[in-house]
C-alpha cells in the first residue's frame, strides 16, 4: 500500500519546525506534524506547509503534567489550557487533529470523575470546533480503552497509534487489533523494549527505526490486514543519540525517510 510517509517537523535539535520544513520536503516527505500549538506558530507553519505541497495533519498537544488532570487543585490548568489551545488553534488554521495524552508514568493516577469531567469538556470543545482528538497509547491500556468506550460514537474521538509506545511499555497488548475501527494515525520509532531487570524503567528512546529492535514487518502487516491507509508518521528526533547529532541534519532527514520507506516497502498490498 502506498502511504504517505511523515515526520514531526521538530525532528532537529534547535531548529525551528518551520525552518525545518524545506529539508523535509525536499527529502520526499509528503506529511507532517507539530508540536507547536499557539496559533501564530501554528499558522506559520501551516502557511509554509501549503507552499511546500506538505501536509499538515495533525499537532500534538502539549502533555507535561498531565496527570495534574486527575488531582485536585489547579495545577492541571496549563496542560488543560494547552490542550484546549491546540484545539482552537487546529481550528483556525485548518488543521484537523490534535493528539492527546491521558496520563504519564507507571504509577499514574486512577481515572477518577473530576479527570473525566475535564476531559470531557475538552471532547465538548473539539466537538463545537470540528477538531478531532486522537488519544494515544503509553503505559496504561486501560486508559485508551476506557476512552473510547467513553466516548463511543463520538466521531472527533479516534486513535493514535504509538509502535514505540507500544513496544516498550504494553509489548503483549495489540493495540492496532483493539482499536483498528479508531485508527487514524501513527507515530513511528524504535526502542530496545521494556527492561527486563528494571520494569519500572523508561525505554521510550525515539530511535530511528531498525537501530532498535521494534518488528515493523509484523506492524505493517497488521496495519495491512485492517487495511489502514493513513500516513506513516516517524516520531523522531536527531537529539537522542550523539549519532544523530554528528551525521548532520541533512543526512539525519534523509536517513530517516530511507528508513521509513524501508517499512512502506514491507506492506504486501
Amino acid at each position: 500500500m502506498n502511504r504517505k510517509l511523515g515526520i514531526v517537523a521538530d525532528c532537529l535539535k534547535e531548529v525551528k519546525p518551520a525552518d525545518a520544513l524545506d529539508l523535509i520536503a525536499d527529502t520526499g516527505f509528503e506529511t507532517v506534524f507539530t508540536g507547536v500549538v499557539d496559533e501564530c506558530g501554528l499558522g506559520e507553519i501551516k502557511n509554509k506547509c501549503d507552499k511546500l505541497g506538505l501536509e499538515l495533519e495533525f499537532v500534538h498537544a502539549p502533555f507535561k503534567g498531565i496527570n495534574n488532570m486527575w488531582l485536585e487543585g489547579d495545577e492541571y490548568l496549563t496542560v488543560y489550557n494547552g490542550m484546549k489551545e491546540s484545539i482552537y488553534s487546529c481550528h483556525s488554521c485548518d488543521v484537523k487533529s490534535t493528539v492527546c495524552h491521558i496520563s504519564s508514568g507507571w504509577l499514574a493516577p486512577q481515572i477518577n470523575d473530576l479527570g473525566l469531567s475535564r476531559f470531557d469538556e475538552l471532547v465538548d470543545l473539539a466537538v463545537k470546533q470540528n477538531v478531532t482528538i486522537a488519544f494515544e497509547n503509553l503505559r496504561k491500556a486501560g486508559n485508551v480503552t476506557y476512552f473510547t468506550d467513553r466516548y463511543d460514537g463520538v466521531e472527533q474521538v479516534r486513535f493514535c497509534y504509538d509502535c514505540g509506545h507500544e513496544h516498550c511499555y504494553t509489548e503483549h497488548v495489540p493495540f492496532v487489533d483493539i482499536f483498528a475501527d479508531r485508527l487514524i494515525c501513527t507515530h513511528l520509532h524504535d526502542n530496545f523494549g521494556r527492561s527486563k531487570t528494571d520494569r519500572m524503567a523508561d525505554g521510550d528512546l525515539h530511535l530511528l527505526p531498525f537501530d532498535g529492535n521494534v518488528d515493523y514487518r509484523k506492524m505493517i502487516d497488521k496495519l495491512d490486514e485492517y487495511d489502514y491507509r493513513g500516513s506513516l508518521m516517524l516520531e523522531v528526533f536527531d537529539g537522542m543519540s550523539r549519532k544523530y547529532l554528528d551525521w548532520g541534519r541533512e543526512k539525519f532527514v534523509k536517513e530517516a525517510f530511507e528508513r521509513v520507506s524501508k517499512i512502506n516497502s514491507f506492506s504486501r498490498k
